[in-house]
């Protein structure tokens, strides 16, 4: 009986074939209250205030929290909706 190999289709081609996950990290500072942090959050992704408390209590209390995940673009356009309150973000390769 021959054996024949099985390619996986996510591993068999180059990333050009892959989408690529972005995330959103937002990092913590003295300047914004929780709820600034809360609010801005809630506009630029879309999430319930139960998830941007989440998040915002990330922030305060481990120093940073992923707050969005998809393409790049969408990263991009969340960040920047973000940072008009001064809050440091970051768009990152996943």
């Amino acid at each position: 009986m021959a054996t024949e190999t099985i390619v996986r289709p996510d591993l068999a081609g180059g990333s050009e074939t892959q989408t690529e996950s972005w995330i959103v990290v937002v990092y913590n500072n003295e300047k914004n209250t929780y709820y600034e942090v809360m609010m801005i959050l809630m506009i630029a992704t879309h999430c319930d205030e139960e998830e941007a408390y989440i998040e915002t209590w990330e922030v305060d209390h481990l120093g940073k929290s992923v707050v969005h995940n998809a393409g790049k673009e969408e990263c991009e356009d969340v960040a920047h909706i973000i940072r008009q309150i001064g809050i440091k973000v970051e768009v990152i390769a996943e």
